[in-house]
């Protein structure tokens, strides 16, 4: 369990806030000149890529971003259209991806290590695409080409996403769009 915080005053006892982070997302264009294996996604598994190779898995949705409320009875998540106060939602990138466990101190970043955790990700997302065996979807930008087409495809959140400073911490229960059963 998080520990609480005095910004979770207003959620129910039961519920907590849970943020995911990744590491620092950006274009395919910048990955020009880095040094990574051909296809790398069909041929390693997570555990086994490099820190750029993993980098660049990410699709770019910012969905790991949207808040999230645990219920600690049951387990079951329930996703916001609240995102984290540092996510860029028009880019769908971490603004302050350096320092941002120092700002949102229970910002949890994914990790290779964490695959066993990844099931609450949406089957969308590249990285449990790929734990699960599934091949990145033809919108994702190691595909595509084109890191602009999970927007117009309507994967990531920036056609919905509010960022968490613009609701205040009573009415976030009024921004809840899905309900993920979480086996324990």
């Amino acid at each position: 369990m998080l520990p609480e915080s005095s910004e979770s005053s207003h959620i129910p006892h039961m519920l907590r806030i849970l943020r995911f982070g990744r590491l620092a997302l950006h274009p395919v264009r910048q990955f020009v000149g880095i040094d990574m294996r051909e296809r790398f996604w069909e041929h390693y598994p997570l555990e086994e890529l490099t820190a750029e190779e993993w980098e660049a898995l990410c699709d770019g949705c910012g969905q790991c971003c949207l808040l999230k409320f645990q219920d600690d009875d049951t387990g079951d998540l329930a996703v916001l259209g609240v995102a984290c106060e540092l996510l860029d939602i028009h880019s769908c990138r971490c603004s302050d991806y350096a320092n941002r466990q120092a700002r949102v101190p229970d910002c949890e970043r994914l990790t290779p290590q964490r695959i066993d955790e990844f099931r609450w990700l949406p089957r969308s997302c590249a990285y449990r695409r790929v734990a699960e065996g599934r091949k990145l979807a033809g919108w994702h930008p190691l595909i595509s080409g084109d890191p602009e087409r999970v927007h117009r495809k309507g994967v990531s959140v920036r056609s919905f996403a509010i960022s968490h400073r613009d609701v205040p911490e009573e009415q976030l229960e009024d921004h809840i769009i899905a309900i993920l059963p979480i086996d324990g």
